[in-house]
């Protein structure tokens, strides 16, 4: 008699372009008996933090209603994500959702639905993106897609047909555990007519949101470049100004985490800014923003 096989590891990972814009999330889920279920899903205006969060989400979701007792491990680039999950959460709701600087947390919603699925049976772990580790470049790889407005092929399997598996062969999850040379070990493309659950989500992504992008890229792409020449603008004016700004902000306006501003040491250069550390505040560190291209007199 055929056993229900174990979630063993989930692997998970959002993209986004433009920031805000197009987005998409995607989660691999790795059983012990070597099967493979994937998902993932597009978000016509997003973040790439919110893109995460939605594939966290799906995951705890579809580990939830496995009804599996045994532990697991997710798997997640985003220090940010775990961070917020393990750490931040807590302080946040004791604060009525505000930051130590008084302001508003950011996607609160989606936070609070991760809070209410986390458990202790939930190793939240990181992985150094794009290092050859396959669980988190296929979740890069389908959650891009996804972006892009393209409708990847996803592996498929059903939690309530335990006499199934997928065919062989498939790697086993030993396999994609480790940061070594990436291994295609799929031979075919495997699809089906019933999803294992249905996600439920506060971005309500879906696949056709995806072929709608598809069928305005040169509209978003047009979009993100304005974006990104807002984004410079107020960088120029935050330069102009001799404002100093938090870790966070900077982050934020760098469109990255905030330990990778934290990592960069005390002086390094952003596009046509020299990002320099000016003090620290309580537990703030500020920034301050100068034009490395006018330096010495010369104009851009």
């Amino acid at each position: 008699m055929s056993t229900k096989p174990t979630i063993q590891s989930i692997y998970t990972d959002g993209a986004c372009t433009g920031n805000p814009g197009p987005g998409g999330w995607g989660v691999v889920v790795y059983f012990d008996d070597g099967s493979i279920h994937e998902m993932g899903d597009a978000s016509q205006r997003t973040t790439n933090n919110k893109m995460e969060m939605q594939a966290a989400i799906a995951a705890l979701q579809y580990f939830h209603a496995s009804g599996q007792t045994e532990p697991i491990t997710l798997h997640t680039d985003s220090e940010y994500l775990i961070n917020c999950v393990t750490k931040w959460v807590k302080n946040w709701k004791r604060k009525g959702w505000k930051k130590a600087d008084g302001n508003p947390v950011q996607n609160q919603d989606l936070l609070e639905i991760l809070d209410e699925l986390n458990s202790r049976k939930v190793n939240w772990q990181h992985v150094r993106g794009h290092s050859g580790n396959i669980g988190n470049e296929r979740c890069d790889a389908i959650a891009r897609s996804f972006a892009s407005g393209k409708i990847p092929s996803l592996q498929q399997f059903s939690l309530t047909d335990v006499h199934k598996t997928l065919p062989s062969p498939v790697a086993k999850v030993s396999k994609y555990e480790t940061n070594s040379t990436i291994i295609d070990t799929r031979t075919q493309e495997i699809s089906t007519s019933t999803p294992a659950l249905e996600i439920t989500s506060m971005e309500q992504p879906t696949a056709q949101a995806a072929a709608a992008i598809e069928e305005k890229l040169p509209e978003n792409r047009v979009e993100q470049l304005r974006n990104l020449v807002e984004t410079l603008r107020i960088a120029d004016e935050i330069a102009e100004k001799g404002y100093l700004i938090t870790s966070s902000e900077l982050a934020d306006l760098m469109d990255v985490h905030a330990s990778a501003v934290t990592s960069r040491g005390d002086q390094w250069r952003w596009r046509n800014w020299i990002v320099s550390r000016v003090r620290r505040e309580g537990n703030q560190i500020l920034w301050e923003l100068e034009r490395g291209d006018q330096l010495g007199g010369e104009d851009e």
